[in-house]
């Protein structure tokens, strides 16, 4: 390079000519050293300007020309795009072109959806009354001998090769319906909890009862074959299900499952509850009974849901609030809150003398101004007491708020082995509707806790009001090991089934509840993508306000290389997806149930967040009757507006659609292939086939979908022909384009692998792994949403995200469409996926001037190469991401972390544009201090006896607890040392974070970056007929100590303390359940309870407690 090599020549000479001037002073040395000085300064003045380098935006420009003429081409050719365009022109006779009707959409998957759940509702009503009939034919029988299917040990044997009690031949076979799992579709089977006997008479009469339930689980499944798990939880702990599994043990042998502890249970059982807990801190208890304590509110806590409210109390000397911003309140039950408390709870230390009258006028003068105020469930009221001793008189108190209406139950929770105070606890409880129990362990605290709940459900089985209830979404990762089902999201229908027997009518006894799950995928199957576009979508609301199913919902997080379930999953808020409803008017006119449309103008983000597109939505939505769901569709203005119809013969179509290099969308429903069994393990295509081929002919298939999926085969049939062609021309094919493909809103995917899967660089490209690149239940493809927001006919170019891509490849991508008079429908995407490595040889083959060029017209560095050391250039595409660099490592880089200088001036030049986004289902570290209020050990002996103290009172939990039921419970104290070893810790939190955006109005620019003692000069240049700018930049100035790097990153959004107490507090608009049972004439209220018996070696436990008094 010449003025490399002069500007080299130059470095050289100064050296030179000032040694030279240090040793000869003379004049006619110091004439020849004037005139090299000038010719250096004049030889700079082509490159330098006032000690600047000068680029040339005339050469840029030549560059960006050329190179976005090449790529145009190799695009356009490899892809086919100008053949399909013309195919599509072609028939644009035959298309009819429609404005789609959101509000008519709406409300025919609403009735699709209340079609659906209805026959679960019936099938769920059909149960009940089986068992309920059953149980009133049956006589308990004390001494029942009777062997049930036991989930844990089917098909065990013992040494001898014979079945195990409670096993037995159990044949299991695995089913595409239930996921793939080893099933028994003609039996049900039962799973009892491994703290609950498995043969006693309660479990073997309810077991035997129970069996009558087979014939009917049957009969629903036959009835209704898309029906998945059906379930009977009994009152007394035993769980049936259908069809049978092998349920297999945790890694300790544990089954911790309780069907009773589970929100469809919890919520059948009971009419929505006001909750205040109330617990004793006083110091007679510590030690266990401060554990056992605690563990019975979080075991509270675990039976309340988001239609439930609640608040906890401390008491000691004085009254505090376990969480001081709720003081005076009651805040809603959802998992969020739960969660919360339960982190408080850890942090409770006993001191001072316990005086529960405070702490008791306290919590009715809560629930009083609740329910005054219309806060609240408005149902049921309860006061849960929690203590190991109460001395005070309290028939003031009850008689100022509670009595004679006894409106408020009171739970009385009696902590320790102690029993002196016992009758003044159950006194507390007997004359106010409530209940007394004794817990004294661990262990006893399950069953305890659960009476309540019993109680509370009195008046409803007494009515025998039998209301249908609808969960929340969840995964069951308790009931399922397998992680597909595992964490597949669900909701459950269920109703409680009481017992008609006469005598014990006015008892109120609640034998179970009935329930049956309801995939959501399965649901939103009904939402058909196909009628909403490119970036239509539909989502699913509760009548709390909380996202039951919507394609930006993420309920899961990675911890380490597993996916867990975040703590908050399912009380997501739809002003918490929906961020741009800053009025939360969507949210206010669903939570009401009503039917209605507004829009939006909305910042969507693609490619997980990365870029941004402007959408302007419509919202469609309605209720969905006889539950507490509302439905929402969402159409983009534009394209979104218009679907498009061809038609063509079936046998024309069948003929293309059954092409070799053609795949249809496999998560959509072109065919119902759930309801016969032949059909389950048919592909969505195979099904298609079958069904048009006249095979299938019972096949559900939808008409409108199979008629444009047809004519889109036929019209992108010569597709084929045409890809074929170019990849048998070897001679002409260029090396690193590997794949070309097509799609359509059919869901109809084509593609031509140009190149063999041990050369291609993309291997899993358009593979069924590769979900953001093919048709899903929740998305199109992102080249194809992507494409659709630029002119058809212009590629887009972008590079897969680093953690998605299997190697260095660039996406080209551009959209069809069809017009009909002055609508106009995208009809597809169309697209090339290429290597990097070509990409970047094209470009810098380009961006060179030879050596030999004519620099007499150019007025900068001349000639102008980008292999030159001093400078930088780089193609970045219009979010900013840059694909080439002299760097290889850059690629997929965003470019203001690569240079923050040039990133910051394009911002303020107005070219990029800042974007911010915001994700208020974020997980951010935490670290453990800022949970814990543990104190500092202040001492070595301290420190000793802390560590003794922790290690003997674990041991006296450990030996209590064995004592009773074996180490069932074992997993309390994993949990517990697990926390203690936590450093960093996962929370959910919202984040801001930013996206860029190119202002395509802006095709060119240049300036100048001062930089302390340099100055640094750039060219930016848009490249024609595509999203990609090139920049070339000056590369000897260091401009990072004025410019620091610009990064992508989330920010954390942080709350001051007031306003993070409002946020909590705050309760938004939802919808109460229409039904509540909080009192009967007739109720047995005389039934309030007694102590528990349980033996215990006293030696033993007073050996303990002296060891843990000894250190205390």
């Amino acid at each position: 390079m010449q003025i490399a090599a002069a500007a080299g020549m130059n470095r050289w000479s100064w050296g030179t000519a000032g040694n030279a001037s240090k040793s000869d002073k003379s004049g006619p040395h110091r004439g020849r050293l004037m005139m090299l000085l000038w010719i250096i300064l004049s030889s700079s003045l082509c490159r330098m300007v006032d000690g600047q380098m000068k680029l040339s935006p005339e050469t840029v420009q030549q560059w960006a020309v050329s190179f976005g003429k090449e790529m145009a081409a190799l695009s356009t050719r490899y892809s086919g795009a100008k053949l399909l365009q013309k195919k599509y022109k072609d028939v644009e006779g035959m298309v009819k072109i429609e404005e789609v009707d959101g509000e008519e959409l709406v409300k025919k998957f609403a009735e699709e959806m209340e079609e659906m759940l209805g026959r679960k509702m019936k099938s769920v009503k059909r149960l009940a009354e089986a068992a309920e009939d059953a149980d009133l034919y049956h006589e308990y029988n004390e001494t029942l001998e009777f062997e049930y299917f036991n989930s844990l040990l089917i098909n065990s044997v013992d040494e001898d090769g014979n079945s195990v009690s409670l096993g037995g031949e159990f044949p299991l076979e695995k089913n595409e319906h239930f996921d793939k799992l080893p099933v028994n579709t003609q039996l049900s089977n039962i799973q009892v909890p491994t703290n609950v006997y498995n043969r006693d008479p309660a479990i073997l009469n309810g077991a035997y009862m129970s069996e009558a339930l087979n014939d009917v689980f049957i009969d629903n499944f036959q009835k209704d074959p898309t029906l998945t798990w059906q379930y009977f939880g009994s009152a007394t702990g035993f769980f049936r299900l259908y069809p049978g599994i092998q349920w297999i043990p945790d890694e300790n042998g544990v089954v911790t499952f309780d069907c009773r502890n589970r929100n469809w249970y919890i919520q059948a059982a009971t009419s929505p509850k006001d909750v205040v807990i109330v617990v004793d801190v006083s110091g007679s208890m510590k030690g266990l009974r401060l554990t056992i304590a605690k563990h019975t509110i979080n075991t509270i806590l675990d039976t309340l849901g988001e239609n439930d409210f609640v608040n906890i109390i401390a008491y000691s000397d004085y009254v505090r609030y376990v969480e001081p911003c709720f003081k005076g309140t009651l805040v809603q039950a959802d998992l969020d809150n739960r969660e919360h408390f339960k982190l408080l709870i850890e942090e409770l230390h006993v001191k001072g003398e316990g005086k529960v009258k405070k702490a008791m006028k306290e919590s009715f003068k809560i629930l009083n101004e609740a329910a005054a105020q219309g806060q609240g469930s408005l149902c049921n009221q309860a006061i849960m007491l929690i203590t190991d001793g109460a001395m005070e008189d309290f028939q003031d108190v009850f008689e100022e708020f509670n009595w004679p209406e006894r409106r408020v139950r009171v739970f009385t929770y009696l902590i320790g082995r102690e029993v002196t105070f016992a009758e003044n606890v159950k006194w507390i409880a007997c004359n106010n509707k409530g209940y007394y129990t004794h817990v004294s362990t661990l262990a006893d605290v399950q069953e305890n806790v659960m009476e309540y709940l019993h109680v509370l459900s009195r008046p409803m089985v007494i009515n025998h009001d039998h209301d249908i209830i609808w969960t929340e979404a969840y995964m069951d990762t308790v009931l399922f090991n397998s992680q597909a089902q595992s964490l597949l999201l669900m909701t459950s229908v269920a109703m409680p089934v009481f017992s008609k027997k006469k005598e014990t009518l006015s008892h109120g006894i609640l034998l179970g509840v009935v329930g049956a799950d309801v995939a959501l995928k399965e649901l939103m199957r009904l939402v058909s993508r196909y009628k909403l576009g490119v970036h239509g979508y539909g989502y699913l609301l509760t009548n709390n306000g909380y996202i039951l199913s919507h394609p930006d919902l993420r309920p899961l997080y990675k911890e380490g290389k597993k996916l867990k379930p975040k703590p908050n999953y399912n009380s997501v808020d739809l002003a918490e997806v929906e961020w741009e409803d800053t009025e939360e008017k969507l949210r206010t006119a669903m939570v009401k149930g009503e039917t209605g449309t507004i829009s939006l103008d909305v910042r969507t983000s693609v490619d997980k967040g990365m870029r941004v597109m402007f959408l302007k939505n419509d919202y469609f939505y309605t209720v969905i009757n006889e539950t507490p769901f509302s439905l929402g569709i969402v159409l983009t203005r534009g394209y979104g507006q218009y679907i498009f119809t061809g038609n063509v013969s079936v046998e024309e179509g069948l003929h293309d659609l059954m092409a070799p290099d053609l795949t249809i969308a496999n998560e959509w429903t072109y065919c119902e292939t759930d309801i016969d069994p032949a059909h389950r393990k048919l592909s969505q295509l195979q099904a298609v086939v079958r069904y048009l081929t006249g095979k299938e002919p019972d096949l559900e298939c939808d008409g409108q979908l199979l008629q444009q999926t047809l004519f889109d085969a036929v019209v992108t049939a010569p597709m084929e022909a045409y890809w074929t062609a170019l990849m048998l021309n070897t001679s002409g094919m260029e090396e690193g384009v590997e794949t070309a493909f097509l799609g359509t809103r059919s869901g109809l995917l084509r593609f031509q692998r140009y190149t063999g899967m041990e050369k291609r660089t993309a291997k899993s490209f358009l593979t069924s792994t590769d979900k953001e690149n093919m048709f899903t239940l929740d998305h199109f493809p992102v080249w194809y949403r992507r494409a659709s927001e630029y002119p058809a006919g212009q590629f887009l170019y972008y590079m897969p995200r680093q953690e998605t891509r299997a190697g260095r490849i660039v996406i080209a991508a551009t959209a069809v469409t069809v017009t009909v008079g002055k609508k106009t429908a995208i009809a597809g995407a169309i697209g090339v996926q290429m290597t990097l490595d070509m990409m970047e040889s094209k470009f810098w083959a380009i961006a060179a001037q030879p050596n030999d060029t004519d620099c007499s017209d150019t007025d900068g560095v001349c000639p102008l190469r980008c292999d030159s050391f001093d400078i930088a250039c780089y193609v970045i595409d219009n979010n900013g991401f840059v694909l080439i660099s002299k760097q290889r490592s850059d690629a997929g880089r965003f470019f203001g972390e690569v240079d923050g200088s040039v990133m910051t001036t394009l911002i303020r030049m107005g070219m990029f544009k800042r974007v911010s986004l915001f994700d208020y289902q974020a997980m951010c570290k935490m670290n453990s201090h800022s949970v814990s209020s543990a104190r500092p050990l202040l001492s070595p002996f301290y420190g000793l006896a802390s560590a003794l103290k922790w290690f003997l009172s674990n041991f006296l939990l450990f030996l209590l607890e064995f004592n009773i039921c074996g180490f069932w419970h074992m997993e309390h104290f994993a949990d517990a040392s697990a926390h203690k070893k936590r450093g960093d810790i996962l929370q959910p939190c919202d984040t801001e974070y930013p996206s860029f955006v190119y202002e395509p109005s802006v095709k060119e620019t240049n300036s100048i970056i001062k930089c302390g003692r340099c100055q640094k000069m750039f060219v930016v240049q848009q490249i024609p007929e595509s999203n990609l700018l090139m920049l070339v930049v000056q590369a000897d100035c260091d401009c990072s100590r004025q410019y620091p790097p610009l990064t992508m990153q989330p920010k954390e959004v942080k709350y001051n303390a007031s306003v993070k107490c409002d946020r909590m507090r705050s309760q938004k608009i939802r919808r109460r359940p229409e039904s509540c049972h909080a009192y009967h004439p007739q109720e047995n209220a005389n039934d309030c309870g007694g102590a528990s018996i349980i033996s215990l070696s006293a030696s033993l436990f007073l050996t303990c407690l002296s060891f843990l008094a000894l250190v205390s």
